[in-house]
């Protein structure tokens, strides 16, 4: 098939537009998130158990988290810090704008109704200060936990009481009554966030 001149020029420059403004210096806010759709899902809805959901997060909570990857000393992670470093401060800040902005589709999982139930009673004593409305709220940057995927919040928890993530003091003096009170507390207050729907 031969294209005359204008054809090929208006391919071209089609293309060019469908690539967004990459050619032209940042990328757009869809662009650079459809790069996380791999792992975490298309619009931030991860179907793997040990990737967590990003949409619904709020800005602050998604740029803090990004950026503490990018510190050498910062987040513990497996892969998320290499990724980390390939973005810039402002392409960071148009991630996390669509990400918040993207509905929170809770995780299809099995959960334990009895431990949910109890779970439910720990969450309002100890968690429902920052992790508001039984942990659906993005609010106070604290990420949502609600329909969050189980393996992923224990892997995190893991993270936390083994010091491979800095624990926020709050969070810290709670967990540990909560341990003291209840040996299995945190399994109960797991099957809580993902009994929730």
């Amino acid at each position: 098939m031969k294209l005359n001149k204008k054809v090929l020029a208006l391919l071209v420059l089609g293309g060019l537009s469908v690539s967004g403004n990459s050619m032209a210096g940042t990328p757009s806010a869809l662009d650079l998130a459809n790069t996380c759709a791999g792992c975490h899902g298309v619009d931030g809805s991860s179907n793997g158990p040990a990737i967590p959901s990003i949409a619904g997060v709020s800005p602050d909570y998604f740029k803090d988290a990004m950026m503490d990857y990018k510190d050498a000393d910062g987040r513990y992670s497996t892969i998320m810090a290499r990724i980390a470093k390939g973005y810039t401060e402002e392409e960071i800040g148009l991630m996390a704008g669509y990400f918040s902005k993207q509905k929170m589709v809770p995780a299809d999982q099995k959960f334990d109704a009895t431990q949910a139930k109890a779970g439910a009673k720990l969450h309002k004593k100890y968690c429902e200060k920052c992790h508001e409305d039984g942990g659906k709220s993005a609010e106070d940057d604290a990420g949502v936990l609600a329909g969050q995927w189980t393996a992923y919040l224990h892997y995190t928890m893991d993270d936390f009481t083994n010091g491979r993530r800095d624990m926020p003091k709050k969070m810290k003096k709670k967990v540990q009554k909560l341990q003291k009170k209840d040996a299995k507390g945190m399994e109960k207050l797991l099957n809580y966030y993902g009994s929730q729907k």
